[in-house]
């Protein structure tokens, strides 16, 4: 284990390792539904990928999650066998996706915050920790510059694909603040060193969505309320769908292999 581990509080290390995986794992799940319905063939083969992307950071972040809390459970265990009060997945990335539109904006969204956070985790006290993000920014540089471009190429396309991406930024500006919420556990990983506190990420977010919003002609909206929960395992009833297809196979045949 990390000098920086034995350090922590081994209770806040796994809830923290978990948020961040739980993140990418339902985020994951999510954009993988629209493998085969993608409106074009590039797309749908681009989102099926980041999907990919995502659910390979996923087996690192809980896999080391598993191991600090040393009770024998694998990443596997952790992602099939807890039930919706146990992930500690932020609210944005279990929304339903909705059209192409609501798609591409919660990505972005997400995208810009992963882009901020594995930047600074490169710098973690925890040497496990700094070569998963480093790793794994590679991926998300490409998802940002992807979703990016195409918020861009919508929000300043066509009287349709404009009015379609302002309505997916209105729908889903209230659950992105969740991101930057800080507690305890955030608190925890900040004193030892391993994570920074999520507030310090926003201002590098915000500097972000202004640039691509602006060349998309998107406008920012003016809600200041957010809401919040999924850190702490508050959920949405979205997420209990989700996981009722996506852990059907394990439920229904318990230790089940290939």
């Amino acid at each position: 284990m990390e000098a920086s581990a034995q350090a922590v509080d081994r209770a806040a290390f796994f809830e923290w390792l978990c948020r961040t995986g739980d993140n990418t794992l339902i985020l994951g799940h999510r954009v993988s539904e629209w493998c085969g319905h993608a409106p074009a063939l590039e797309e749908d083969i681009a989102i099926s990928n980041t999907a990919l992307d995502l659910i390979g950071q996923t087996q690192l972040w809980l896999e080391y999650a598993a191991e600090i809390e040393g009770e024998g459970r694998n990443a596997d265990n952790l992602a099939f066998l807890r039930d919706a009060g146990a992930f500690r997945n932020v609210l944005l990335v279990e929304r339903p996706n909705g059209d192409f539109g609501l798609t591409l904006m919660r990505q972005f969204l997400f995208d810009a915050y992963h882009m901020e956070l594995l930047r600074a985790l490169q710098s973690s006290t925890d040497t496990r920790v700094a070569e998963i993000a480093a790793k794994a920014s590679k991926e998300v540089a490409y998802h940002l510059e992807r979703s990016a471009d195409l918020v861009v190429r919508l929000g300043d396309g066509s009287p349709e694909s404009h009015a379609r991406m302002q309505k997916s930024l209105n729908a889903l500006w209230a659950y992105s603040g969740e991101m930057f919420m800080d507690d305890a556990v955030d608190q925890a990983m900040a004193d030892a060193g391993i994570a920074p506190l999520p507030s310090s990420l926003k201002t590098g977010w915000e500097a972000t969505l202004r640039h691509v919003f602006d060349e998309a002609t998107l406008t920012i909206p003016e809600a200041s309320w957010q809401h919040k929960g999924g850190k702490t395992g508050v959920h949405t009833e979205h997420l209990g769908f989700l996981l009722a297809e996506m852990q059907f196979l394990q439920r229904a045949y318990p230790g089940a292999s290939w």
